[in-house]
C-alpha cells in the first residue's frame, strides 16, 4: 500500500487483531481425545449432550473434570472420522448442523505451531459440522494488490449460507483434507477471481492469524494462511464458481472505511489488518 497509515489506524487496526479471538462463552468447556492434553474442541452443554447421545457404546464421550473426553484413543484416524461423520450426519438430519457441503477439512488439536504441524491429524470431518464440535479449521485468503496500492476485495454471494453479501479478500477459502495452504491460495485464486498463478507468484507472509467466536453454528475457531498476488493493469478478477457476486477494487481509505462499517467478513478484516500492521513494521 502506498498510503502511510496514521496512528487512529493503526490503532483500530490492532483493536481488531486484538479481538480476533474472543474468549469462551460462560458454562462452555473443552474436549479432546484420550491421551491428548491439548483441547481438540470447544462445546456448549447442549452440544455436549447431543455429542454424546448419538456416540456408539464403545467410544463414549465421558466427563473428567472441567473437561470433557472421548474414548477413542484405541482407533485408527479414519475409524474416528467414520464415528464422527454419522454423529454429524445425524445432526444434519435433526437440524442441529446446516450447510452440509460434502467437503472433509482435517482435524488437529488447537495447534499454535508452526505449519506443518509435527503431529498427525486426529481425523477428518465434514466441513460444516466443524463449529458444532467447535474444532479449529484452517483457510487461505489472499489479497489481490495493484502497482498503484489498490485491493481487490470480492463481494461473498448472496445465497451463501455464511456471510452473504459481505465484503472478503480477493480469494479465500477453507483448507480442504490433503491440501496444503499455498495450494490452496493458488486455486482459491482460479476459482473466485479466474487468474491463473503459480505457486512463485503467490507470496506467504510471514505470519498467521487465528480469530475465535461465538457463531449461531457454535464455536468458530480457525486460522488463517495470508497471500499477497499482484494483479497487473491488464487483469480483472471474474468469479468462476458463483461464490462472489462483485470484485471492487478499493483504494487504502475506502478499505478501511468499509471495515469499519462494518461491510467486511470478521476474518477477512482481520486478515486484511494483519497485512496492513506488517506492511508499516517492515
Amino acid at each position: 500500500m502506498t498510503m502511510p497509515l496514521g496512528p487512529l489506524d493503526q490503532q483500530y487496526l490492532q483493536g481488531l487483531l486484538q479481538g480476533a479471538r474472543e474468549p469462551m462463552p460462560p458454562g462452555w468447556c473443552h474436549w479432546t481425545l484420550q491421551g491428548l492434553s491439548q483441547p481438540v474442541g470447544f462445546m456448549s452443554p447442549e452440544h455436549i449432550q447431543l455429542f454424546r447421545q448419538l456416540l456408539p457404546g464403545d467410544a463414549p464421550l465421558i466427563e473428567a473434570g472441567s473437561r470433557w473426553v472421548w474414548m477413542a484413543e484405541q482407533f485408527s484416524p479414519g475409524r474416528r472420522e467414520e464415528i464422527l461423520q454419522a454423529v454429524a450426519l445425524q445432526l444434519y438430519r435433526q437440524g442441529d448442523v446446516v450447510g452440509w457441503r460434502d467437503e472433509a477439512y482435517s482435524c488437529w488439536s488447537m495447534q499454535e505451531a508452526a505449519w506443518p504441524y509435527p503431529q498427525a491429524e486426529l481425523f477428518r470431518l465434514e466441513r460444516a459440522a466443524f463449529r458444532f464440535f467447535g474444532l479449529r479449521s484452517h483457510a487461505s485468503h489472499v489479497h489481490g494488490l495493484t502497482t498503484d496500492g489498490r485491493m481487490w476485495c470480492g463481494r461473498r454471494a448472496f445465497n451463501k449460507s455464511i456471510d452473504p453479501g459481505l465484503l472478503d479478500n480477493l480469494a479465500a477459502g477453507g483448507l480442504p483434507a490433503g491440501e496444503q495452504p499455498h495450494g490452496c491460495a493458488v486455486r482459491e485464486i482460479l476459482e473466485e477471481a479466474g487468474l491463473g498463478r503459480r505457486l512463485s507468484t503467490v507470496l506467504a507472509l510471514p505470519s498467521v492469524v487465528t480469530t475465535e467466536r461465538l457463531e449461531p453454528q457454535g464455536w468458530h475457531s480457525e486460522t488463517l494462511f495470508l497471500y499477497t498476488t499482484l494483479v497487473s493493469d491488464t487483469e480483472t478478477p471474474t468469479n468462476q464458481d458463483g461464490e462472489v457476486s462483485e470484485f471492487l477494487c478499493l483504494a487504502l481509505p475506502e478499505v478501511l472505511s468499509r471495515m469499519r462499517a462494518g461491510e467486511f467478513t470478521r476474518d477477512a478484516a482481520c486478515a486484511v489488518a494483519e497485512y496492513l500492521l506488517g506492511l508499516q513494521s517492515r
